[in-house]
């Protein structure tokens, strides 16, 4: 960076207060505003000696370029950009005062620990690298007034968040959650290194490592998707055994008197509406299970002429007294399903082709109806499409055909699903009702945050059950600010799901300001572009001057969607 390229000048005032005579100067931007010249201050200069003082005004008039040369020195350059933006944010969004009243180490490293989650996802030791002393990485350690910190005081601040775990969640449901509003709930797992920690079992994996011990977790989110809650559990509990915490929590921590908890279908059991549910007076939305979709069918209350007209239609049955039902045909799932089952057929007839061809080889063939049926059940078992085979095994060989009428019966109900709830039309028309349901995809999305490159909750590399807890914790902290990120540059960021309003961001790659869109992850890299510098003077050793680049376009773009000045 050439100290004559910046578009600046040295300001000095001169204040006289009584006998005494005080003289300032002001690194100043002067630009145009509606036709008017304005100056912005950019750094004070007061601290540095007059020789380093007036050479800096030569050299941003254009003069002695080479005394100035020898005189001055770029010292430090630091990404800053995506850290302003992080920890602007927190501070925003108040961590700094729900994590504690009084400024701590203690909490300077739990926001630390939030914005490194953010910024730069891995573990604690990866972190303290980032915090070490003179380390040219970012300015996360500068700014949040950590830089040295080692792995193992990022332990102890773990240990010191996860105990307040309890208050910041009851600061933030009271920030976004109301009485009488929706409330998601889901629950994931992730699978941990190692087999020490209490919490690790063997359960059904979402990873699909069935190989790794795992946790299980829940997440409590407004109807906007925000987090607000996050609990831990044993990885072999069931989804349905996790929601008697949450309507405790809902209940008594969150001192809400009536709320509609919405869940998936094998979460909100029938058991989870009886006991824990109506009892306490909550609502719910949830949708019926396969089984009953296809008794349903069976029993001709849901039929394809339901869906002549609209792709919704609300109809009762006695089995579900006091309900509302409403059937709702999605044909992108319905050719979705078709084209899979269509693939899952045609996969396990080529399994079943090797084994039968396995019965004509010359050499060992397959002989006996015991070793022919051993070998397609493993066929069909691979696929788990045995349901729509008749398998004939002979001594000399095997034959199998398609069930068309198990296939028509299954093809029926593809793209058909079934939402259950007792809140009130009056309360929650149809179409409400609807859109309350498919809000959950607003949680699978927390997840898959949680899980892929931006948060990385796994693999799960703690021993002690407080540091899992704990670290669960910080990912869902991390995505609550991340969450508000995503929200205030939806004008910049690609939409996962197209909306109508804005399906020229598809076609052209621009929004409607004419302005390039791009990833979540790209955007914070070009924020990161934008830098702090340290100018080192040669006449004082300790005199220092810091500067901040001109934001892009881009960069000022997304600072002011956030409310943030990136010089901080």
């Amino acid at each position: 960076m050439s100290l004559s390229d910046l578009s600046v000048h040295v300001a000095t005032i001169t204040k006289k207060v009584g006998d005494k005579v005080y003289r300032s100067h002001l690194l100043r931007h002067s630009f145009r505003e509606e036709g008017r010249v304005l100056n912005r201050t950019v750094a004070n200069l007061s601290m540095l000696p007059d020789a380093a003082v007036e050479a800096l005004r030569l050299a941003l008039r254009g003069e002695v370029l080479a005394p100035v040369a020898e005189q001055i020195e770029l010292a430090e350059v630091r990404p800053h950009g995506h850290v302003a933006a992080v920890v602007g944010t927190m501070r925003e969004l108040g961590f700094d005062r729900i994590f504690a009243t009084r400024k701590s180490r203690e909490k300077d490293l739990a926001m630390v620990l939030v914005a490194g989650r953010v910024l730069h996802a891995g573990s604690k030791l990866s972190l303290s690298v980032l915090l070490a002393e003179g380390t040219r990485s970012s300015t996360l350690g500068q700014v949040l007034g950590v830089e040295g910190a080692d792995e193992n005081e990022l332990y102890g601040a773990m240990d010191w968040l996860v105990e307040r775990q309890g208050k910041i969640e009851d600061a933030l449901a009271r920030k976004h959650l109301t009485n009488g509003c929706l409330v998601l709930y889901d629950v994931s797992s992730s699978y941990m290194e190692g087999k020490h920690c209490p919490l690790a079992r063997f359960g059904y994996s979402r990873d699909h490592r069935r190989d790794r011990m795992q946790i299980t977790y829940g997440l409590l989110c407004n109807a906007d998707g925000c987090p607000v809650a996050v609990e831990v559990f044993e990885g072999n509990t069931n989804d349905h055994q996790t929601v008697a915490n949450q309507v405790q929590k809902l209940k008594g921590r969150f001192g809400l008197k009536h709320v509609v908890l919405v869940g998936d279908r094998g979460m909100v059991s029938e058991t989870t509406i009886r006991e824990e549910l109506e009892p306490l007076g909550l609502d719910w939305v949830t949708a019926l299970k396969e089984a009953s979709v296809r008794k349903l069918a069976e029993a001709r209350v849901i039929t394809p002429s339901l869906f002549d007209t609209e792709r919704m239609a609300e109809i009762q049955h006695p089995n579900f007294p006091g309900e509302r039902l409403i059937a709702c045909f999605n044909p992108y799932t319905k050719e979705r399903s078709v084209k899979r089952r269509e693939d899952l057929l045609q996969t396990t007839e080529r399994h079943l082709q090797k084994v039968q061809e396995a019965t004509q080889r010359k050499t060992k063939p397959l002989q006996g109806a015991g070793d022919i049926g051993m070998a397609a059940g493993k066929a069909l078992a691979r696929t788990g499409m045995g349901k729509y085979f008749r398998i004939l095994i002979q001594a000399g060989g095997l034959s199998w055909c398609r069930r068309p009428g198990v296939i028509a019966q299954e093809a029926a109900l593809d793209g058909i699903y079934v939402i259950r709830t007792k809140v009130p039309a009056e309360q929650m028309n149809a179409e409400q009702t609807k859109a309350a349901y498919q809000a959950l995809s607003k949680v699978e999305r927390a997840f898959r945050s949680l899980k892929d490159m931006d948060l990385q909750i796994r693999p799960i590399h703690h021993r002690l059950e407080n540091r899992v807890r704990a670290h669960v914790f910080l990912c869902m902290l991390a995505y609550h600010v991340e969450w508000h990120l995503r929200r205030a540059w939806e004008p910049l960021l690609w939409a996962e799901k197209e909306p109508k309003a804005h399906a020229g961001k598809k076609a052209t790659g621009l929004n409607e300001g004419g302005m390039r869109v791009m990833r979540y992850r790209d955007l914070m890299r070009e924020l990161a572009a934008y830098t702090r510098n340290t100018l080192r003077f040669n006449q004082a050793e300790k005199a220092t001057l810091t500067l901040y680049p001109t934001p892009s376009a881009l960069q000022q773009k997304a600072f002011d969607l956030l409310h943030l000045k990136p010089a901080m």
